[in-house]
């Protein structure tokens, strides 16, 4: 007997509703699986993660909307469609042999890391062509011929039509790639150089032109998901960016390298998404799917199918033994420095505007933050890529304590400096268990966590805590204790005959701040604990052996890693006196990461260059074009090839070529001495 209420019909709309879901989860998982599979298969192949692979994704669909809107005049929407099925495809294929064969290729010998750093500046130079090349308006989905558009009535339910050809023509791709890297020649070929490259090139096999053509087919196979997925979603400069996201879950929970993991993968949080998390669990969808991430990478990092990655070649070149001074000349060069920063405000107003008191403020923040980042990056070799964490825990916690408790600024520094420490010590106890990639996976993962959490906390419990997608503003503080301090913007002191109030002041803050911060880290690694940190970056197991345990070490660091990255971004939110979830943004932790290399991991001062270099490039920039971005990105692609130890090595670099230089021209030659009396 049905329970009253169920009737036939009511069962019958329930099961046509979940048919409806299911279809539309293996719709989108069909996409994941397309981006996910290049993203895998390339990684297979030659080790490389490629962070690129979203914006080559949203190339294909951008390649797609130009040949629809050029041919369809023409020869109307159908062939429109499907020749930007065969031709958008083809061009990012090439694109993506090109970054192979003239960047990625020159790096293979290198640590693998160093591909996620160079394919993280393509993520910036595509995003700014795609901007302007096409602007940066969000376009509706792509025309699509009517034979695919409308509904048709399958098992009681209405179905899309185009969802139907998606799962066609995506499974059946699906399995043509799979063939093709079992079943064929070419695909015996890149399996044996994916497990040895050298033996591949004795037997005459040119490997190189193989491994471009795999990353032309990832590639390819991210531009027809583009193309799919934006026949429904439409086109965006920002959808690769979204995507990449979701495209390293799956490739992380199916098993890095494993082209089944990704196909599998990609459909079970297609499915997920849309039918279990959006009806059970709407509120929080996107934090579930980020722990099922962690705890994949806790568990079992090499994935439900992927095999345990070997640790590849190659050290992480620091600036270290690479500088043009000496210790204790470049120590009086800083001091000089900070000398003069420390007069600038005295000059805000008269000799230049006050905005250059500001963006030397946000300098000085970034640079404590790369400083914090190099401390563990540099000097025991792991590669955070989501250290923003940090960045916008101190942020949020300052703020929150600001807004909803007291607005003491010593009161919120000190919570969050303890918060920071905690989360640290956590986010490291689970990192730290895994090594290389997947340590910087997993501290992506947290960052994305914490991203989400700050989005989606005040919806999912009712509260009104982090301001949602909103974020927080308007936030004053002063500094004191129980209600006894002062605020910044109340005060000014005279200096002869120049005054210095609200931000001139807090400059100061920021700078003795980043000046503790560089002599407390540089105390530490002159101690035993950083000896024992450099032993354990340059050989591991060694330490071990030693009876150093390296995990211990790692951890230490981390923690106090993260909470100078805290205090960073609490000092952001004093002096700014808001917080928005985009400052939690994963593309942040790029860009610390960009400094670090720019200025020269492994010194502690050479991210505080790179810091000062990457804004003031930005700033040069930005007085002659929108797109500086896009020059900034190619600096730092060329950097990572040309010059990975940073800005701290260009001088030795370049006296090293004049010396070679020096060295190649002919030796005149020698005049003979005949004295008279011996034989010619």
């Amino acid at each position: 007997m049905l329970v009253e209420g169920l009737g036939p019909a009511f069962l019958d709309g329930a099961l046509a509703i979940w048919i409806e879901r299911l279809l539309n989860g293996l719709t989108v998982g069909v996409g994941y699986v397309l981006v996910a599979a290049g993203l895998s298969v390339i990684f297979g192949v030659m080790h490389v993660i490629n962070f690129a692979h979203g914006e080559l994704y949203a190339l294909g669909a951008f390649f797609a909307l130009a040949v629809v809107g050029t041919l369809t005049p023409i020869f109307g929407g159908g062939i429109a469609f499907v020749a930007a099925l065969l031709i958008a495809p083809l061009l990012v294929g090439l694109v993506g042999m090109a970054m192979e064969r003239f960047t990625i290729q020159p790096l293979y010998g290198r640590n693998p890391l160093y591909h996620i750093l160079l394919t993280f500046g393509f993520v910036i130079v595509i995003t700014d062509l795609i901007k302007i090349i096409w602007g940066t308006a969000n376009r509706p989905p792509i025309p699509r011929p009517d034979v695919i558009t409308g509904p048709i009535s399958i098992l009681g339910t209405t179905v899309n039509t185009y969802s139907l050809f998606t799962l066609a023509f995506g499974g059946v791709l699906t399995v043509c790639v799979w063939a093709l890297l079992e079943h064929t020649r070419f695909g015996l070929i890149v399996r044996a150089g994916s497990q040895d490259r050298q033996m591949i090139k004795n037997l005459g096999i040119d490997i190189d032109h193989y491994y471009s053509l795999v990353f032309g087919l990832g590639a390819a196979l991210a531009a027809i998901a583009g193309i799919i997925l934006a026949g429904e979603r439409g086109v965006s400069p920002g959808m690769g960016g979204n995507i990449i996201i979701p495209a390293f879950v799956i490739v992380v929970l199916g098993g890095l390298g494993s082209f089944k993991g990704a196909a599998i993968g990609g459909l079970f949080v297609g499915v997920l998404e849309e039918s279990i998390l959006k009806v059970f669990f709407s509120e929080i969808a996107g934090m579930v799917i980020f722990f099922l991430m962690i705890g994949v990478l806790m568990v079992r990092p090499q994935g439900l199918f992927g095999t345990e990655l070997e640790e590849g070649g190659g050290e992480l070149l620091t600036g270290r033994g690479g500088g043009f001074l000496a210790d204790g000349t470049r120590f009086k060069l800083g001091l000089a420095m900070v000398a003069l920063l420390a007069v600038l405000p005295l000059l805000a107003g008269s000799v230049f505007s006050t905005y250059y008191v500001t963006l030397l403020v946000r300098i000085l923040l970034w640079a404590l933050f790369a400083l914090s980042l190099d401390f563990v990056m540099g000097y025991t070799g792991l590669v955070s890529l989501g250290h923003v964490l940090f960045w916008g825990l101190g942020a949020y916690v300052t703020s929150v304590v600001l807004v909803h408790a007291t607005a003491s600024a010593f009161v919120a520094l000190a919570i969050a400096l303890a918060l920071g420490a905690l989360v640290a010590w956590v986010v490291g106890y689970f990192s730290i268990r895994v090594h290389g990639v997947y340590f910087a996976m997993i501290t992506l993962a947290f960052a994305e966590l914490f991203y989400r959490l700050v989005q989606d906390v005040d919806a999912a419990l009712g509260w009104e805590l982090t301001g949602g997608s909103d974020g927080l503003f308007g936030i004053s503080s002063y500094y004191g204790i129980g209600g006894v301090g002062i605020e910044l913007d109340e005060i000014a002191l005279f200096v002869g005959p120049f005054s210095l109030t609200g931000t001139e002041l807090f400059f100061y803050i920021a700078l003795g701040a980043l000046v503790a911060a560089f002599l407390i880290t540089r105390r530490m690694l002159q101690s035993p604990f950083g000896s024992v940190l450099v032993a354990i970056r340059e050989n591991e197991e060694r330490a071990r052996f030693l009876g150093y345990d390296p995990t211990v070490y790692k951890r230490r660091a981390f923690v106090v890693s993260g909470v100078f990255a805290t205090l960073a971004g609490s000092l952001f939110v004093f002096e700014q006196g808001f917080v928005t979830p985009g400052s939690v943004h994963w593309l942040k932790s790029g860009e610390l990461i960009v400094m670090v290399l720019l200025g020269g991991m492994g010194t502690l001062f050479g991210p505080i260059l790179g810091a000062f270099a990457f804004f003031g490039l930005e700033e040069a920039l930005i007085e002659y074009t929108d797109r500086w971005q896009l020059v900034l990105g190619t600096i730092f692609i060329l950097f990572v090839i040309f010059l990975p130890r940073g800005l701290v090595s260009l001088p030795e670099k370049l006296a090293s070529l004049v010396s070679e230089r020096g060295s190649n021209e002919p030796e005149p030659e020698p005049t003979a001495d005949i004295r008279p009396g011996e034989d010619d």
